[in-house]
């Protein structure tokens, strides 16, 4: 098969993409930097010529939600559009588990936007809702670390590996469509807080952690709001896995 890969530079961008070709498939890979644009629709017609299914996973930095919503929304008309044009048979948006019950977080509401287009389109569908990775923590300290200081909302989640959220994209791109997939997620719940000491141990980091919610992750986003429903995919690699590799 012949698939675009959406957003193929980024993390799960790529995995897939490479998923896809280890499996035999010729890969489009689709993002700004090789030319293509979204929120413009510039060099989309030219990259979906010949494609029969579009992997989105794209992301967006935006913090605020009515640019989030406004990134995401024009993104996913482009790539709609052009792929209507082009005659895709299945269009496949990564998303996230948990996204309906999170009000406000600015990038979910983005996604959220995402989720409703191409659920409304006229392409063919699977809305793949993955938890978060097991490098989230990770990305999280990054964000607010400061003189060696870092803020991490104590969240609860169910982390999956990101190679297990591109094999999954990239076995599903390849099948029929599906709609609304089930949740993703790894094998077991994990304190994000505890996730991100042993991720900067690992990794050799020092970094003293504060335990705080924030505009980003804010008590709506407590208890068991972002695992995984009944029903979910459970990915093979647990957090430990993952982690002894980071050594």
């Amino acid at each position: 098969m012949r698939v675009a890969v959406a957003g193929a530079t980024g993390n799960i961008g790529a995995l897939t993409a490479a998923a896809l070709e280890r499996d035999g498939h010729h890969v489009v890979r689709v993002s700004r930097s090789l030319g293509v644009d979204l929120t413009t629709g510039e060099g989309l017609d030219a990259a979906l010529a010949g494609v029969d299914a579009v992997v989105d996973a794209t992301n967006s930095t935006a913090t605020d939600r009515d640019e989030a919503v406004a990134y995401f929304g024009a993104a996913t008309r482009n790539l709609l559009a052009a792929e209507e044009r082009a005659g895709v048979r299945h269009h496949v948006l990564l998303s996230i588990a948990g996204l309906d019950r999170v009000e406000g977080n600015a990038h979910y509401a983005g996604k959220r936007e995402q989720e409703r287009l191409v659920a409304e389109g006229r392409v063919p569908w699977t809305i793949v809702p993955a938890t978060q990775f097991h490098d989230f923590a990770a990305m999280v300290t990054s964000w607010t670390e400061h003189d060696g200081v870092a803020t991490v909302a104590p969240l609860l989640i169910q982390p999956i590996a990101p190679e297990d959220v591109a094999d999954v994209l990239a076995e599903i791109a390849t099948g029929t469509p599906q709609g609304r997939h089930p949740d993703v997620a790894g094998p077991d719940p994990q304190d994000l807080v505890d996730m991100a000491r042993r991720t900067n141990d690992a990794r050799g980091r020092t970094v003293r952690l504060v335990p705080t919610w924030s505009s980003l992750f804010g008590p709506d986003m407590a208890g068991d709001v972002l695992l995984p429903r009944e029903g979910a995919r459970i990915a093979p690699t647990t957090f430990d896995e993952w982690l002894a590799k980071q050594r």
